[in-house]
């Protein structure tokens, strides 16, 4: 026993020594402004401070920020006028200052070194859909843009999303069935026309999604013509709900969400 408790001490030690000599290799930054923290993974108080969060109250379908409580589940006119093909939406923050510059390192720049806040962050965003779901299913890529981008970023946000909670995520769950057009410039109704029908769950895959309650995840919802899409084929597939979980949210452009 006192065996056991020595090398467990050891072994901590070896660790403390290790993290300290990591750190002098490569010191922990404000993954924002690269100023010097105390930690990894983290931003400095200045950074944070400038992201703006998405709290209650909120739209239930939408996930967008309403500006009073009325009590209960609360639906926006937007998603009345409009209502998307997924069950519910809810997002980190919005997608401007250096939220923005944070997905666009994750998503251009192959900075990875980000992932594990972000999965506390979809974590907390997330709580409530994450409470009844039974798997995590990222946005693919298209072949060539992954060949070429080598990673899918949402696969990355699921995989961390998922060693946090234990929910099973499954990268293979969806498959784009076309390669569609990058969808920065488009108008909502060109953005909708553009990957409809452009997704479709491997037959492999069909069994798993019988009665389940899916948790689509994303680094950003615009127009959530995307998330909608994904949606479409999951539950034609069986899938009994689908919530999406992003990062960032283009609350502008929400009044178009399908």
């Amino acid at each position: 026993m006192l065996e056991e408790e020595s090398r467990g001490k050891s072994g901590a030690v070896l660790r403390r020594a290790a993290g300290a000599l990591a750190d002098l290799l490569v010191p922990p930054l404000c993954l924002s402004c690269h100023i010097p923290l105390a930690s990894h993974h983290a931003l400095c108080p200045s950074c944070w401070g400038k992201i703006d969060f998405i709290r209650p109250p909120l739209c239930d379908r939408l996930g967008l920020p309403m500006p009073f409580d009325v009590g209960g589940v609360m639906v926006s006119a937007a998603a009345v006028a409009a209502p998307p093909e997924y069950d519910r939406a809810r997002a980190v923050a919005r997608f401007d200052g250096p939220m923005r510059a944070l997905v666009h390192d994750l998503k251009f720049r192959d900075r990875h070194d980000g992932v594990r806040l972000f999965g506390r962050w979809l974590l907390q965003a997330g709580a409530e859909l994450l409470q009844d779901a039974d798997l995590l299913v990222p946005v693919p890529l298209a072949r060539t843009r992954l060949l070429g981008r080598r990673f899918n970023q949402s696969a990355l946000l699921a995989r961390e999303l998922s060693r946090l909670t234990g929910i099973p995520a499954d990268p293979f769950a969806l498959r784009r069935n076309r390669r569609t057009l990058s969808q920065v410039g488009l108008s909502s109704e060109q953005r909708r026309k553009n990957v409809r029908g452009a997704f479709t769950v491997p037959a492999s895959r069909s069994g798993r999604l019988d009665g389940a309650h899916v948790v689509l995840i994303d680094d950003v919802i615009t127009t959530g013509a995307t998330a909608g899409a994904c949606a479409l084929a999951l539950k034609r597939a069986g899938a009994a709900n689908v919530d999406v979980l992003v990062l960032a949210l283009v609350a502008d452009a929400a009044p178009l969400p399908a």
